[in-house]
């Protein structure tokens, strides 16, 4: 689809005005119909930035495909339509995502929530229809509907889904050998990403991508790249290839940009929809990236967030994605040019993934560990074995 911004006329500006209206973030026409042109003006601009944010998107204020899927997905509520797995078109909405947080809640593995309605989806739901008597046809209608809104959940302690991650990490062990990891450089092809003073986004996240990979195949790790150096696929794209791999980790590696030059640091960003709903171990990731890249280089903490992006949604496993400086700072941007410097940030990444997996036994303090170190720990382990 193309583009919409500030300025732009026409019946499809007239889709995205009436969808904002009816979610509450413009006032609705008068006897619900507009009148005149419909306008992208800056009421429309500002409506469209407060949806990206309350929906963890890029708040740029311009409806592009990610933005204009999240508005038609918004305008679903639990009960609207029935719910079915077609494999041909898959359903997706907000509708689909309740749905598979109450199947979660009742205690039926549903896979993350992701707003999708897919073959696991589908089998959870077959599987509530037959304990509770039900038709078991795999359909959400409203004798099914009425039995989820009645039922009180079952499961304590956190979401199921986000327990089992936890409890792979727990089983992997503690050594990075056979663990298998997608990293995925930011944009790519002819898309540059941020761009300053002949510096772009693209290569510098290629070639921290490439020295991290070094590194992790010298651990024993299996490192799968998203992209090559001349394409871009999809942030879904993404997502699948690492589902497809069978990935235990995925990390997403980005730099970001500001209007303001004295804007600077470091941030990264797990799945999580700021209602509760958080991959545990995404967060844990998260948080270990951002305290050894501080500790290491003493950038800015600009801490972890929650955010429902697709790369961050869509992949079944946990997934963090790090914006490393902004590219708009001098400061930043010209560490980010030496390799010296990308060497420590590629080390702090590894130490990060390793402290994951050591779940605080055989540590050592933030940004003290070293890739020796943790090349010996690996060696030492794997011969007591």
């Amino acid at each position: 689809m193309q583009l919409l911004h500030r300025g732009d006329v026409g019946p499809a500006v007239a889709e995205i005005r009436n969808t904002l209206a009816a979610l509450g973030l413009l006032p609705a026409p008068p006897n619900g119909t507009a009148t005149g042109p419909a306008n992208f003006d800056a009421a429309v601009e500002h409506a469209v930035r407060v949806f990206q944010q309350r929906r963890g998107l890029i708040t740029d204020g311009v409806v592009g495909p990610a933005t204009y899927r999240a508005l038609i997905d918004a305008r679903w509520r639990l009960g609207d339509r029935s719910l079915a797995y077609l494999v041909s078109k898959p359903i997706s909405g907000d509708d689909v995502f309740a749905l598979q947080e109450r199947l979660l809640e009742l205690g039926f593995d549903a896979g993350r929530p992701d707003g999708i309605f897919g073959w696991q989806t589908e089998q959870a739901l077959r599987s509530f229809q037959r304990d509770y008597g039900l038709g078991n046809d795999g359909i959400c209608g409203p004798n099914t509907l009425r039995a989820l809104k009645q039922l009180a959940p079952k499961v304590r302690g956190g979401r199921p889904v986000y327990l089992r991650e936890q409890e792979k990490v727990r089983r992997s062990g503690p050594l990075l050998r056979g663990k298998r990891i997608v990293l995925d450089p930011g944009h790519g092809g002819t898309d540059r990403g941020v761009t300053v003073g002949g510096v772009n986004e693209a290569d510098l996240a290629w070639d921290l991508v490439r020295r991290l990979e070094g590194r992790m195949v010298a651990t024993g790790m299996e490192a799968l790249i998203t992209r090559g150096p001349h394409s871009c696929p999809p942030e879904a794209d993404r997502a699948g290839f690492a589902n497809e791999a069978g990935a235990d980790l995925f990390l997403s590696l980005h730099m970001d940009a500001n209007s303001a030059p004295a804007a600077q640091g470091v941030s990264s960003f797990h799945f999580g929809t700021g209602n509760g709903t958080t991959s545990t171990v995404g967060e844990a990731l998260a948080g270990f990236l951002q305290r050894e890249i501080v500790a290491r280089t003493g950038m800015l903490d600009c801490r972890i967030h929650p955010k429902t992006w697709e790369v961050l949604r869509l992949t079944r496993m946990p997934a963090v994605r790090t914006e490393i400086g902004y590219l708009t700072n001098p400061e930043d941007r010209r560490r980010l040019l030496d390799p010296a410097f990308r060497d420590i940030i590629a080390e702090g990444l590894l130490v990060a993934v390793k402290r994951l997996y050591l779940l605080g036994k055989d540590d050592q303090p933030t940004g003290t560990f070293t890739f020796d170190d943790l090349l010996r720990h690996e060696l030492t382990r794997a011969e007591g074995a």
